[in-house]
């Protein structure tokens, strides 16, 4: 039962663990933004294809973190739920 324990987490703690993630999300999406505001689409313009590049990898890069980070959210809403799921609710009165 102590290892059982020791695996549980507390429902405060993943909803901390939520939040730090929910940060991490919108602030990696403020950069998506600045990168693309940034970011010279080669459409008949001149460009450096070395700059637009390094931009295009570190955009493609932030879309995968931000891919995992969603992955992650979802696993810990799921926790919670179950974690919440024997609880009666309480009105708010």
């Amino acid at each position: 039962t102590q290892a059982q324990a020791a695996r549980e987490v507390n429902t405060a703690s993943l909803c901390r663990i939520g939040q730090e993630t929910v940060q991490d999300i919108v602030f990696r999406t403020m950069e998506i933004f600045q990168l693309l505001r940034n970011m010279q689409l080669p459409n008949g313009v001149t460009y450096h294809t070395g700059t637009y590049q390094d931009r295009l990898g570190k955009l493609q890069e932030h879309l995968r973190q931000l891919s995992i980070l969603f992955r992650k959210l979802r696993l810990v809403y799921d926790k919670c739920n179950e974690n919440c799921a024997g609880l009666d609710p309480v009105p708010i009165e």
